[in-house]
């Protein structure tokens, strides 16, 4: 795929996201949309979804893929790296990085966007993919848009979850 069709892959994925996003506030049901949409959207991938930031650690949330891993503690692995620095993360090699924590051995590279509201973090948006080195800067500046949009259109609120104070 050229750089060209897969900015235009990009583009028509925010405007999908923006069009499941109107009318709808609620966090669960556009998590778990969001998640859908880039499974569909990026056909590599093993593991697209979130993780929630319960005030102490990193919780799993809606996403779409097998079983995964539940608690991440900040710093540890990518999605903990991501969470605590907070700067997107993409990892090549996931085999070649000290801090990975392996939750799907189908998974080759990982690509990792910090979710953050007024200075507070969310969560992360963790994709992981079949192929080694399947993310680059393009897929960072897209993912980067895509997790502003879902913040920006999402209420936020965890009592649900039951977030720690």
């Amino acid at each position: 795929m050229t750089h060209s069709e897969k900015k235009s892959n990009y583009q028509l994925l925010l405007a999908q996201l923006e069009a499941l996003l109107e009318g709808e506030s609620n966090v669960l049901a556009n998590l778990a949309n969001a998640s859908a949409l880039l499974n569909q959207a990026l056909p590599n991938s093993v593991f697209t979804g979130f993780y929630l930031f319960d005030g102490e650690e990193l919780i799993l949330g809606p996403f779409q893929g097998g079983v995964s891993c539940v608690h991440i503690a900040l710093g540890k692995g990518v999605c903990g790296e991501s969470a605590q620095t907070p700067k997107t993360i993409i990892v090549d090699d996931v085999t070649s990085h000290t801090n990975y924590i392996s939750c799907d051995a189908a998974a080759m590279s990982e690509i990792v966007v910090p979710m953050m509201k007024d200075g507070q973090l969310l969560g992360v948006l963790d994709l992981d993919s079949r192929l080694q080195a399947d993310y680059d800067a393009i897929d960072q500046e897209y993912l980067e848009q895509f997790v502003a949009l879902l913040v920006e259109k999402t209420d936020w609120n965890f009592a649900m979850f039951g977030e720690k104070d």
